[in-house]
């Protein structure tokens, strides 16, 4: 229960710093009976973090699940939208680039290798044992990480008026596109134009 609502107050949308005071108005009870459970806040933050990428955890498992048997740019396609929404969702880039605890910040680095980066490096090893990959799997890791991470917290959406995830969308099969090899299955010169973004006729010069 105190995990819980520490959750919703640490992750609701335009939270600023919640307090343990404000963590005991929202529970109805004292900060005397929360330290019982949790001896700091940290402790109490380590807790809704590991609640948290649990929750990341499965649903990534679920995308893995789903795309299963599609061509092999779906599953990247699925497993990488997946991700995106679900750390937009905890706020993990602000989380690893805040000024809070350094500890936690660090823990969130690690939980967010652990459970999005290393399956993202495994599926694109994946890929390359198959042949699929023209360019090596790390290049590809590197490439769709920073994209990922910099969506994120990037005002390009809001400049765009898109959503993260159609631009990260976009990003992926650009990418996507352009590593694996044409002759795979499902990816032809026609989709890559359908991707990439053409000029509006009124802004094309005579």
């Amino acid at each position: 229960m105190i995990v819980e609502a520490a959750g919703r107050l640490f992750f609701a949308p335009g939270s600023v710093r919640v307090s343990m005071d404000d963590l005991a108005r929202e529970l109805g009870m004292s900060k005397k009976t929360i330290y019982r459970h949790f001896p700091d806040k940290r402790s109490l933050l380590a807790a809704v973090l590991d609640r948290q990428f649990a929750a990341v955890e499965r649903t990534l498992a679920a995308a893995a699940q789903d795309a299963q048997g599609q061509p092999f740019g779906a599953r990247v396609q699925r497993f990488l939208l997946a991700a995106g929404s679900e750390l937009g969702r905890i706020g993990a880039a602000q989380l690893t680039a805040g000024r809070g605890d350094a500890v936690l910040r660090q823990y969130v680095e690690q939980r967010v290798d652990a459970v999005v980066y290393r399956r993202l490096d495994e599926l694109f090893r994946d890929g390359h044992r198959q042949g699929l990959l023209s360019a090596p799997p790390e290049l590809l890791s590197e490439i769709t990480r920073g994209a990922l991470e910099r969506l994120l917290t990037s005002r390009l959406p809001r400049e765009l008026d898109r959503t993260a995830a159609d631009l990260l969308r976009a990003g992926v099969d650009t990418v996507l596109y352009g590593a694996i090899r044409p002759a795979h299955p499902g990816i032809g010169d026609e989709q890559l134009e359908a991707v990439i973004p053409t000029a509006r006729d009124e802004e094309v010069g005579p």
